[in-house]
């Protein structure tokens, strides 16, 4: 059976970690380096950077600290925000970047999948999708939640695995940052409409809630951030309720 996976994100700005709530009301929380570093010495399975102010110049600073980080991690590095063209994708992967995230130059632009799978690989090209609930499912938003596109979530997953995408990491709005449980009815209904694995994101307050993640929740990862920075577990704490719960996992020796 495939171990499921907990992936730590650490979303960048100006140089800095920075953590808040539905990505407002930002507090700095430390060095991406070195954060990277002790989660991965904690057990991460993967580290995923988002540049969420995703300027030109805060780009540049996000391939820099990549490079950096990527000369000292061992785990898989993902890379996203600001991540706009073909061209882009490589300056990333370059950089030390093994994936890379796109989300609303996708919207804007779908074959930018297409063309980053045929030139680098399905492997490497995540599509990042923010959703909100609505009245009739889940609608995907962009600009941190604060422009909806009018697509609804489910197909344009599915549209997203079509164009070449090999996983998707999936962020529940509504939940982030709120610490009361990942959207399970979100991420199980997104992982039954594809084939490719799905990374829970938004909601996580403790490791019960990852577990319902990577089993209600169908998903193949679940993504942590605030309640690791904040020190109230560790990604070793996660880890052991994973496999007290009997979920497949990779251990740290």
């Amino acid at each position: 059976m495939l171990r499921k996976r907990v992936v730590v994100c650490l979303d960048v700005k100006d140089g800095r970690v920075v953590k808040g709530t539905q990505f407002v009301e930002l507090r700095d929380v430390g060095d991406p380096v070195a954060l990277a570093m002790r989660y991965e010495a904690e057990g991460a399975d993967e580290i995923v950077f988002l540049d969420i102010s995703a300027s030109a110049d805060d780009r540049a600073t996000l391939f820099d600290l990549a490079q950096r980080t990527a000369e000292r991690l061992f785990i898989p590095l993902t890379l996203g925000g600001g991540i706009r063209r073909v061209e882009d994708v490589g300056l990333a992967l370059r950089a030390g970047a093994d994936k890379v995230a796109l989300n609303s130059a996708a919207v804007r632009r779908p074959e930018v999948l297409t063309e980053c799978a045929a030139r680098y690989g399905a492997q490497c090209v995540v599509a990042s999708i923010d959703a909100r609930r609505n009245a009739t499912g889940w609608e995907v938003v962009v600009k941190g939640g604060r422009e909806a596109t009018g697509l609804d979530a489910v197909a344009w997953a599915r549209e997203c695995e079509a164009r070449g995408a090999g996983e998707i990491l999936l962020t529940s709005i509504d939940r982030d940052g709120a610490r009361t449980g990942y959207d399970l009815e979100l991420t199980s209904t997104i992982a039954a409409a594809v084939r490719i694995p799905i990374v829970a994101s938004g909601g996580a307050g403790n490791a019960s809630h990852v577990n319902d993640a990577l089993t209600m929740g169908g998903a193949d990862a679940a993504l942590v951030a605030g309640i690791l920075h904040d020190r109230l577990t560790t990604v070793s704490e996660i880890k052991d309720a994973m496999a007290q719960a009997g979920i497949p996992v990779r251990r740290v020796a």
